[in-house]
């Protein structure tokens, strides 16, 4: 039996306009997606999950993959994030040479699936790290990104981009543009609080939405293009330690991705929220439409007006994860 485990995300800048090229920043948070593996004696996949936001679920299914899960959620988030664990498998299959290599596998979560905080990068890298592992074949962590980036890329539609998979993969703060990707060396350790809505969105909908925006009018085009330059001033904040103006940033961010129509009436509230209690900053993050927002306060008093605020269903501090996948056994 093979064990490990993988960190969630916010992003401090970037995301969707990531998906043009552009650069984004998330950095790696104390919540993490742990996978269990051990190898059958047969080629079947014997999925168990839980802590996902779902009620669980037991699905065992062979090379056809007929079964699916029947779950009280919405079937496009139940079959995204059963394509995502049968992603992580063949990787992990590919990666060992072991096509016909069968599984049992526990899928268990802290991050709220859908919500923004990677919750699918961290279940695809835990995954292909443990099953990997668990036939003989140590992988790096750039690895298990690049992997894993194939994973999301596929269950996306070619939709995805590297940055929620190598943060998760490296920890720590990184920085994606196209296929350059670092982590931020001496990031500070930013006061994070994060608010959950207790809801999720579709990514793949939420992309190809802003997609079609940006086709059609210039101007979102242009809007794109200043995320990118935000997130440029936002690594000079970073690297002068200038917690202050990341905030600043982050409620420019979340400005342009509202006009973008990306944010929801629960997100701005708790975005809102967080700013009326002196936050630095706040913004929504991840592909939006429901979900959580990241503010950046080191009083109690942003994360106090989160509990008070109407659709926020929970409340967090969150601490910079400066590792990323890890074997736990």
């Amino acid at each position: 039996m093979t064990v490990s485990s993988a960190p969630g995300k916010v992003y401090l800048f970037g995301e969707h306009a990531v998906v043009y090229g552009e650069p984004a920043v998330p950095c790696a948070i104390e919540r993490r997606a742990t996978v269990t593996v051990e190898a059958r004696r047969d080629d079947r996949l014997r999925v168990e999950a839980r802590d996902l936001t779902l009620d669980g679920f037991t699905v065992e299914y062979g090379a056809s993959g007929d079964d699916r899960p029947d779950v009280d959620v919405a079937t496009p988030l139940v079959e995204a994030a059963m394509g995502y664990v049968e992603g992580a498998v063949e990787q992990a299959r590919d990666a060992a040479d072991a096509p016909d290599a069968g599984f049992d596998m526990v899928v268990e979560s802290d991050i709220p699936l859908g919500a923004g905080l990677g919750s699918s990068a961290a279940v695809v890298c835990a995954a292909i790290d443990a099953a990997a592992r668990e036939l003989g074949r140590d992988l790096t962590p750039e690895a298990v990104a690049d992997r894993a980036y194939r994973v999301e890329h596929d269950v996306q539609e070619g939709q995805a981009s590297r940055a929620d998979t190598f943060c998760s993969a490296t920890g720590g703060a990184v920085r994606v543009e196209g296929d350059d990707r670092r982590r931020i060396p001496d990031a500070p350790n930013l006061p994070l609080v994060v608010g959950y809505d207790g809801g999720a969105g579709d990514t793949g909908e939420l992309v190809a939405g802003v997609r079609t925006l940006r086709d059609e009018y210039d101007f979102a085009a242009d809007t794109v293009g200043a995320i990118g330059d935000l997130v440029r001033a936002g690594e000079r904040a970073l690297a002068d330690d200038d917690v202050a103006e990341v905030g600043r940033l982050m409620d420019f961010n979340h400005g342009l991705l509202a006009a973008l129509g990306v944010s929801s009436r629960s997100l701005d509230a708790m975005v809102w929220a967080a700013r009326d209690a002196d936050a630095l900053g706040a913004k929504l993050t991840g592909a939006g439409g429901g979900g959580c927002i990241v503010a950046l306060d080191e009083t109690p008093a942003a994360r106090t007006a989160l509990d008070y605020t109407p659709g926020c269903e929970e409340a967090f501090r969150a601490e910079l994860d400066r590792e990323g996948v890890r074997a736990e056994r």
